[in-house]
């Protein structure tokens, strides 16, 4: 293998520590945070979560492997007894939060309407706390939630004290995805809506073996609510990771709503229509391939707060309400392919420790991609992954040998598939031109062992997987900026691969 190929191999490999999720939502009603109050149905959510050898799993809090799953038909089997997992229950409905933890419960805070009216101007919110504050309660329906311990043994020593500076930091791999799965509809955006929130509640020393303290691990608030240490149980619940997947991605039906029911907001009273401009258009555009922030709900909203959904100064433009409706500040897509020195962690884990993270899959009500007509696409398919790697080869030209090339020591192919961009990376385009993608090709090496010679070495040859390569992500030639296409592919044995490439929408300079 060449040496520019060896690159590309190692760009798009996880060596330290990988984990994904895919889950399967589906929906056979239409839901809306704006209009209905039907719900989602889920059926059949499966999830498979795999890692490498420092960075061990579990769904029961004694059972380690580097890879477990799970689903609605075993949630109970593989689940901890006395579990308050929840696999939706009836269906999914619309929910918002910025992440804030219930220390006293270890859960994170929900909100779901309670009722929505149209205004002159979009559409009146009134919204409550989700009951799962009570101790002796599951949670309750309408998001899918479960416990997943996290095993880092990396280093010996353990710090009991919670300090963030102590912690090692935990990437998303960028071809985490929420995309709409072959059977669903295309094009109707639910995938732009859905949340993935990770909560940090607790952790013990990685040397544990005492299932029941592993998996009764609680924020152990004090009496102001902080977390304390206790018996060995150190308290976490600091505000949730919450992942926005495709930040920048909004079809033309969201667009089309709100630009047909939100008008600007001059005046505080939401049911008069001269609170509202009485000229179409008024609200700041929605434009695909540019990323806006969600107005997330922060606390029970009363009729007496007067809140349009479409408050915020990215919309209507009315600020007033901020302290309600905050712009939650998301991990996104945009921040996932960011490299080099630029790429942000998405959380922190504690070294040579046992931590009990409790996710939440839920749909954002409060996202602008989240309109009446989005759950038409019915199926829709998580995945998401984790790696302690910051840098890659590409960001410091590695040209050394590559780790874990070829099959595996039982025979499975561990090798993922090279993708070469065709044409400049990063591509430059001026404002208002046409983007037509360079494209790219994709090879994966294959091993071939000779049946009369089985003791021998496999042979190795190439496969060409062109005709494999997905592409996403938008390109907005009528706005300049920084876009990011990505290219996806997977081989026969499932390794896949990703490559980006950078494009940038120039303004024309006048001579």
């Amino acid at each position: 293998m060449s040496n520019a190929n060896r690159k590309r191999a190692r760009r798009v490999r996880n060596l330290i520590t990988i984990s994904v999720l895919t889950a399967i939502v589906i929906s056979v009603s239409t839901f809306a945070w704006f209009i209905g109050m039907r719900v989602v149905n889920v059926s059949s959510f499966d999830v498979e979560i795999a890692s490498t050898e420092s960075l061990l799993l579990s769904l029961d809090g004694q059972t380690w492997d580097n890879t477990v799953s799970i689903s609605q038909s075993t949630l109970d089997d593989v689940s901890y007894s006395g579990h308050t997992n929840s696999w939706g229950g009836r269906g999914l409905i619309p929910m918002s939060s910025i992440g804030e933890m219930d220390s006293s419960v270890s859960r994170m805070i929900l909100y779901e309407k309670a009722s929505l009216d149209p205004t002159p101007g979009g559409y009146r919110l009134l919204a409550s706390r989700v009951n799962n504050f009570e101790n002796d309660d599951p949670e309750q329906e309408g998001y899918v939630v479960f416990d997943l311990f996290v095993k880092n043994i990396s280093g010996n020593q353990y710090i009991e004290e919670l300090n963030i500076l102590d912690e090692e930091s935990i990437y998303l791999t960028n071809d985490s995805e929420v995309t709409v799965a072959a059977d669903g509809v295309a094009n109707t955006g639910i995938e732009n809506s859905v949340r993935v929130a990770f909560t940090q509640i607790g952790r013990v020393i990685a040397t544990s073996e005492d299932q029941a303290k592993i998996t009764g691990i609680t924020c152990n608030p004090d009496g102001e609510g902080n977390p304390t240490v206790v018996d060995g149980v150190t308290g976490i619940c600091r505000e949730a990771q919450i992942w926005e997947p495709n930040d920048r991605d909004h079809v033309s039906g969201a667009i089309n709503w709100y630009k047909t029911s939100c008008r600007k907001r001059v005046d505080v009273d939401v049911t008069l229509k001269s609170s509202y401009s009485d000229t179409a258009d008024t609200c700041k555009p929605v434009l695909d391939g540019v990323a806006y922030p969600t107005y997330a709900v922060s606390k029970d909203i009363k009729s007496s707060d007067n809140v349009d959904v479409y408050d915020g100064a990215a919309y209507n433009e009315y600020t007033a309400n901020e302290e309600i409706l905050i712009p939650y500040d998301s991990f996104t897509d945009t921040e996932k392919l960011l490299t080099g020195t630029a790429r942000p962690p998405f959380m922190k884990l504690a070294p040579n420790s046992i931590t009990k993270v409790r996710i939440y899959i839920y749909i954002e009500g409060q996202d602008i991609d989240n309109y009446d007509f989005a759950s038409i696409g019915k199926r829709i398919s998580v995945k998401f992954g984790f790696t302690k790697e910051r840098f890659t080869e590409d960001d410091f030209n590695y040209e050394g040998p590559i780790a874990n090339e070829g099959e595996g020591p039982t025979g499975e192919d561990r090798t993922k598939p090279i993708i070469t961009l065709i044409g400049n990376d990063p591509y430059e385009i001026n404002l208002g031109d046409t983007y037509e993608d360079p494209g790219a090709t994709a090879t994966d090496a294959t091993y071939t062992v000779d049946p009369e010679n089985p003791e021998e070495p496999p042979v190795q040859g190439t496969k060409d997987l062109t005709d494999r390569l997905e592409v996403t992500g938008t390109v907005n030639t009528e706005v300049a900026g920084t876009y990011t296409v990505v290219y996806t592919v997977t081989d026969d044995a499932g390794n896949v691969a990703t490559k980006t490439r950078t494009v940038v929408v120039k303004e024309v300079q006048e001579p």
